[in-house]
C-alpha cells in the first residue's frame, strides 16, 4: 500500500462563506461560462462523480448520495460545520492560497483553521498591479509604488502567481521590456482604466513576470485550460520555452499550473530545465475516475522531484477533497501496479509518493 499521511496543496484557494442552493452549487463544479444546458447537471462531469463519492461520508451519509440528499445534509449542518468536517477530512496539512480571486472566500487563516492545517500566501501579480494602479495618480508614482508592492509582498509570500497566459496568451517576448516602453504602456493602460479594471496589457504583464524574477521567490504561471477564458490556442506550456530559456540560471524556479491537456507538454519542460516544476493536480480532479492514467503520463515525462500536488481548488471544500483523494488514488494505483510487476520496490515507490505528495513543495517554497 503506497501511503501519503501528509500533503502539501502546493495551489488553491479559498472556500465560500455562504450557504449554496443547488444552482449556485453546480456552477462551482464546473469552469463554464454559464449554468448548464437545458435539462443537463454539472453534477454528470468527472469531478460531479468524483464529489459523490468522497464528500458524502465526511458529513454522515453513503457514497454516491443522490445531490439533492448531499445537499440537504450540508445545509443541515451548516456551511461552517460541514466546511471543517470536509476539509478536515482531505488529510491535506498545508494549503498555499492564491487570494487573487474575488468572490467571499476564506483567506489563508480562516482555511488554516477550519482544516486543521497550515497555511500561507501565494500572491497574484496581476491583482497586485491593479490595487496599486487604484491608488496611484501618475505613471511615475504607479510605477514606483509597483516595485514596491512586489518587493513587500515577497517578505510574506511563499510564491508569486500569475495568469498572463489566460490574459493574453504565453507567447509573450521572453526579454524583460525597457524602461520607455514600460512607461509608455503603463501610461496608455492608466489613462484608458477606470478603477478595478483588468491588466491584459502585454508589455506591462512582461514587466510584472521580470520583477517577480528578480524577488528570488517561485513564480507560478498558469497554463491549460484552467479558466473558462482560456483559449486552446493560446494556454500551451511550449509557449513559454523562450521565457523558460531566459530565466535560466536566475535562481527563480518556475511552476506550471493547470497544464492539461497540455500536461505532458509541462512535464517535458520540467524535464528539460532545472528550474522548472509541473503541477499535476487540476489535470486529476477534471479526469477524475481517469486521473490514474494522466498521472502516469506526466511520471513518463517529468523527474519525480520535479511533480507537485495540489487541488487547484476554489470555491467549495468538496474540491479540497475530491483534489486530494483522486491524487492519492491515482498515485497509489500507479506506483502499486509498478511495484506489483516488479518495475518498482515498494521502498522506492512509497518515496517517491512522499517527494510528490508533500517533499518536493516543501523544497521548492522553503517550508522546512
Amino acid at each position: 500500500m503506497i501511503e501519503t499521511p501528509s500533503l502539501v496543496d502546493q495551489y488553491c484557494h479559498g472556500v465560500l462563506r455562504t450557504e449554496l442552493g443547488l444552482g449556485t452549487f453546480e456552477a462551482q463544479l464546473s469552469r463554464s461560462e454559464g449554468p448548464p444546458a437545458s435539462g443537463t447537471t454539472f453534477f454528470d462531469t468527472q469531478t460531479g462523480f468524483a464529489v459523490r463519492r468522497w464528500c458524502p461520508p465526511l458529513l454522515g451519509l453513503e457514497p454516491h448520495a443522490p445531490p439533492a440528499r448531499y445537499l440537504a445534509r450540508r445545509r443541515e449542518l451548516g456551511v461552517l460545520e460541514s466546511g471543517r468536517r470536509l476539509l478536515r477530512g482531505s488529510g491535506i496539512t498545508t494549503y498555499l492560497v492564491d487570494t487573487g480571486l474575488p468572490g467571499d472566500l476564506t483567506g489563508p487563516a480562516e482555511l488554516a483553521s477550519a482544516g486543521a492545517a497550515e497555511a500561507r500566501e501565494i500572491v497574484r501579480l496581476e491583482l497586485l498591479a491593479e490595487q496599486v494602479a487604484d491608488t496611484s495618480g501618475t505613471v511615475e508614482s504607479f510605477l514606483a509604488n509597483l516595485a514596491e508592492a512586489v518587493h513587500g509582498a515577497a517578505a510574506n509570500a511563499v510564491a508569486f502567481t500569475s495568469v498572463a497566459g489566460v490574459r493574453h496568451g504565453l507567447a509573450l517576448a521572453p526579454e524583460p521590456p525597457g524602461p520607455g516602453e514600460v512607461r509608455g504602456a503603463a501610461g496608455r493602460w492608466l489613462a484608458a482604466r477606470r478603477v478595478g479594471g483588468e491588466l491584459s496589457d502585454p508589455v506591462l504583464l512582461r514587466h510584472l513576470l521580470w520583477i517577480a524574477v528578480a524577488s528570488g521567490l517561485p513564480l507560478q504561471l498558469h497554463a491549460g485550460l484552467g479558466a473558462p477564458e482560456a483559449r486552446v490556442d493560446r494556454t500551451d506550456p511550449v509557449l513559454l520555452t523562450d521565457f523558460v530559456r531566459a530565466t535560466a540560471g536566475l535562481g527563480t524556479d518556475l511552476v506550471l499550473l493547470h497544464a492539461y491537456p497540455y500536461h505532458r507538454h509541462a512535464a517535458h519542460l520540467a524535464g528539460v530545465f532545472p528550474h522548472v516544476y509541473a503541477d499535476c493536480g487540476a489535470a486529476l480532479v477534471r479526469t477524475g475516475a481517469r486521473a490514474a492514467t494522466i498521472l502516469a503520463e506526466i511520471l513518463e515525462l517529468a523527474p519525480f522531484g520535479k511533480i507537485l500536488f495540489s487541488s487547484g481548488a476554489r470555491g467549495l471544500p468538496e474540491l479540497h477533497v475530491v483534489g486530494a483523494r483522486l491524487f492519492r488514488e491515482a498515485l497509489a494505483r500507479v506506483l502499486g501496479t509498478w511495484v506489483a510487476q516488479d518495475a518498482w520496490s515498494l521502498s522506492d515507490a512509497q518515496r517517491v509518493a512522499g517527494l510528490i505528495a508533500a517533499g518536493n513543495a516543501r523544497r521548492v517554497y522553503g517550508l522546512g
